[in-house]
């Protein structure tokens, strides 16, 4: 029997079960107890937050982890990019990837007003003294280490809060931070193309 899980990554903690680092960091494990054998579905850096999805069903895992299925992110970037900035990221950046170029695919781009929630209310990443910010609403399918961040970084706006609202049909909504819930069955079936049993 697997399980699923939708989890609101705070800050800081990091996408696993086993700290590998020297400096110590907060662990997954620490906001469940989760069953033997659970994985994260594409991590998230210490440094970003939303959901992540965990599963003990690494077939499911790794189809979810392909370009099949979006992920959409609430991006708040150091300074204002510009409408060609912007639809540079639409239609894909070269970023490095293990050192090698890597052409980005075409990506859903758009610019919002800071998000009224809580969880970003709460903690502030730059004070205005130390210039203007902005949010992007940015959707990708694929999941390249640091993608987002080196995307953005590649328009001239280096990214200062990243974080995950949605993973294929998973939304953040309504978990507050650090959550953990299980997924039901009814909406582990709207992931078509996998029969999955809990």
């Amino acid at each position: 029997m697997h399980h699923y899980f939708a989890v609101h990554k705070p800050y800081g903690y990091l996408s696993q079960f086993k700290n590998n680092q020297r400096r110590k960091k907060p662990l997954l494990q620490e906001l469940h107890d989760f069953p033997e054998g659970i994985m994260a579905v594409g991590r998230l850096d210490a440094k970003s937050e939303g959901l992540l999805l965990l599963t003990t069903n690494g077939k499911w895992s790794h189809y979810l982890r392909s370009k099949k299925f979006e992920k959409e992110y609430y991006v708040e970037l150091g300074g204002v990019p510009s409408e060609e900035s912007i639809e540079k990221l639409r239609k894909g950046v070269n970023i490095s990837i293990e050192g090698k170029t890597y052409a980005t695919l075409p990506a859903k781009v758009s610019c919002i007003l800071k998000p009224s929630l809580k969880f970003i209310e709460d903690r502030q990443v730059r004070k205005k003294q130390h210039g203007p910010t902005s949010w992007l609403n940015i959707t990708i399918k694929e999941g390249k280490f640091r993608q987002v961040r080196k995307m953005t970084a590649a328009v001239g706006h280096p990214t200062l809060r990243l974080i995950r609202m949605r993973f294929a049909e998973f939304q953040l909504d309504p978990l507050i931070e650090g959550q953990v819930r299980p997924l039901s069955q009814s909406e582990l079936n709207k992931i078509e193309g996998f029969a999955c049993q809990s």
